[in-house]
């Protein structure tokens, strides 16, 4: 369920647990494109933490848009991150798990 204004703990890993981030630019470009994402959805994100192979975020969601917006962020990153490393395919195990937390 979705709701406006609500705040979720989400969490997604690596498909196969393989690492999403190599090296401190993936970091820098998953930073960026969680921006972008929220300039797109209006999320604001109260809190993030990126491992090697899964990210946790805290997101308040004024609009019920955390399923689109989600599917935009991990395929534009998975997309930028095989570019990158001249990779393809999936990047993320789906779907990502999602707590709501209150809102």
């Amino acid at each position: 369920m979705e709701y406006a204004g609500a705040i979720y703990h989400v969490m997604s890993r690596g498909n196969r647990r393989d690492k999403i981030f190599r090296d401190r630019p993936d970091y820098e470009r998953f930073l960026n494109t969680l921006h972008e994402a929220c300039e797109k959805t209006g999320w604001q994100v109260h809190a993030w933490c990126l491992l090697g192979n899964h990210f946790h975020l805290v997101i308040e969601t004024p609009a019920p848009n955390l399923v689109a917006g989600m599917k935009w962020l991990l395929g534009v990153y998975t997309k930028r991150f095989n570019i990158r490393h001249r990779t393809c395919g999936h990047l993320f195990k789906c779907p990502s798990d999602c707590t709501y937390t209150g809102g």
